[in-house]
Parts: C-alpha cells; structure tokens; sequence
C-alpha cells in the first residue's frame, strides 16, 4: 500500500517498527495441558474449619471466655457527684447569688394601672373634683329704642353726636407755603454761590476738529483712473479621458516587461547528498473500543477458571 502512495501498515498502526514475539519456538499447548500453581497443590493444605455462627456460646467470639467491660469497678452515686460538682462552682462565686427579675405582670381589666410603670394618674381618677359654689351672671345690657326718621336733615337720630361745623380758608396752603419761604429767606445770610468758570464736558473735544475754513483746491490736471474690468476666473475643468482636471500632468506609462522573478531549484539535496523529504505528519496508535475490551476480559476470565478447574480438579 505504501508503494502506491499511501501509509504504509507500519505508520497506519502508529509505530516505529513491528514488536518482537516472546513465544517464537514454544511447543504448543492445549487448554488441558496448562498447569496452574503447583506448588499450592503439594503439602498440606490450610482447613479453616467452616465459618461460626454467633449464638448465646462462646463459639461465635475471638475469646474463650467472655470478658466484663466494667469488671472490679466500684460504685459511682451520680446524685452526689452532681451535688459535689454544683457546691465547686457555688464557691467560684464573688458575690451573692443572682436572683432574677419577677415576670410581668399582667391588666387585671379596663380603668386598673395595675402592672404599669408609671402606675395611676390622677388626671383619669374618677373622683369628683372640688368646684366652687355657682354664680349667676348679671343683668342683660338694654338700650333705648330707636328713633324714629331716616337721619337726613334730622338732628339727634344717629348714636353718636352731631359734628359741629369747623371753617376751612379756600387759599390755606398758598398762605402757608408763602410764609414758609419767607421765613426762609430772613434764615439766608447771603446770595446763591456762583462760580466763575464756564462748565466743561466729561471728555475732551475732538483734536482733529477745527472751527477754521478750508483753504481753497488747487486747480490741476487730473489722470483718470486706470480701472479695468473685473474678469472671473475659468471654470474648473472636468476629468476625462485626457486627463485635464487634476492639479498634476497625467504620469507617463513606464514599460515593465513580465518575466520570471524565481526559478524553483531542481534536485534539492542536503549535505549528504540526499534529497530532502520531510518528516510525516503525527503517525495514530490503535485504539480498541469498549466492546472489545469486555468480550476480550469475559475471555480472559473465562480461560482462567477454565485452567483452575483443570489444575485443582
């Protein structure tokens, strides 16, 4: 098979080279000839006597006799050892014995501040408090009956009494401003203060500005102006097949002739002069199944019992 190109039987298995046999040139056997452990046959034999059961003798035991776990021993009063032990600790004691706290006590019914902490209070007793005697109020407040008439143009009607009349000078306030400033004038020692210099404004006037005429203009030639008219720029141009829209001229073609850039060497050897092979993949072993491997223990077992029974008859 490897001759024809595929895995020879060697590399197929996974192993370097075919295993040696043990058993080349023995003389063959048959299952009945096979002797198993002679020497367990020769001599006496060992004769356990049977297993024992275990019954109320002394058959089914190790011992002879039956030996007491508690044999010799003297009497132990466990009440007074407790005792004993409870007196050692009283005397780790320092101080008196701990007495615990009563238990709660418990309403006996509704209006009762029996077992509370703050026990009765006198706001909720139902004793009758002392009150003092009762006192009648007075009389009602009266009045006079109302009088009669409407009250318009009708004196002594209304309940509080009629406003006299108090006069009332038409041009009042003008009389009392006017002696007001004349009291304020005899207070005035002198005349209003005047300063003696115009005011300015906040910042200064304009340098640049001048109350002055302006000198007349000079009579000349004048050159008219050189103006040209305003020529816009080309529009841009669109990329074709000449290639007039980019910035840059157009690269020319530069010949590049197709040639054999590597020439793979022929007849490769190494430096023994052999030519070089590489080495093969990860060669497999020979896995046996599951099944195999039970039918060939069942087999195994089988063959073994077989030869006992033939060597111990």
């Amino acid at each position: 098979m490897g001759e024809k190109g595929g895995k020879t039987d060697m590399e197929r298995i996974g192993v370097f080279q075919e295993m040696s046999y043990a058993t080349i040139g023995d003389r063959y056997r048959r299952p009945g000839e096979i002797q198993f452990n002679v020497s367990a046959s020769k001599g006496k034999q060992m004769l356990p006597g049977g297993s024992k059961e275990r019954s109320a003798l002394q058959h089914g035991y190790f011992h002879e006799k039956f030996n007491r776990v508690f044999e010799s021993e003297a009497y132990t009063d466990p009440i007074k050892i407790r005792r004993q032990r409870r007196v050692k600790e009283m005397q780790k004691n320092i101080g008196k014995q701990f007495i615990p706290s009563s238990g709660e006590k418990m309403p006996s019914g509704l209006g009762n501040h029996y077992g509370t902490f703050a026990g009765p209070v006198s706001a909720f007793s139902p004793v009758a408090k002392a009150r003092q005697g009762y006192k009648a109020p007075g009389r009602n407040f009266t009045t006079n009956p109302a009088k009669k008439g409407t009250g318009y143009g009708y004196l002594s009607v209304t309940i509080s009494k009629y406003p006299e009349y108090k006069g009332n000078e038409y041009d009042k306030t003008k009389e009392i401003s006017k002696r007001e400033n004349e009291a304020h004038r005899k207070a005035l020692k002198g005349g209003a203060f005047r300063l003696n210099m115009h005011p300015k404004a906040y910042f200064d006037g304009n340098p640049f500005m001048s109350d002055r005429p302006l000198p007349p203009a000079k009579k000349g030639v004048s050159k008219p102006p050189d103006v040209k008219p305003f020529r816009p720029s080309n529009p841009p141009k669109k990329a074709g097949g000449s290639k007039a829209g980019t910035f840059d001229p157009y690269p020319s073609h530069s010949q590049d002739p197709y040639g054999i850039k590597y020439k793979r060497p022929v007849h490769v050897v190494n430096k023994t002069g052999k030519i070089f092979v590489p080495s093969t993949g990860p060669k497999t072993a020979p896995i046996s199944s599951i099944l195999d491997q039970n039918v060939t223990k069942v087999v195994n077992s089988m063959n073994y019992r077989t030869v006992r029974s033939v060597t111990y008859g």
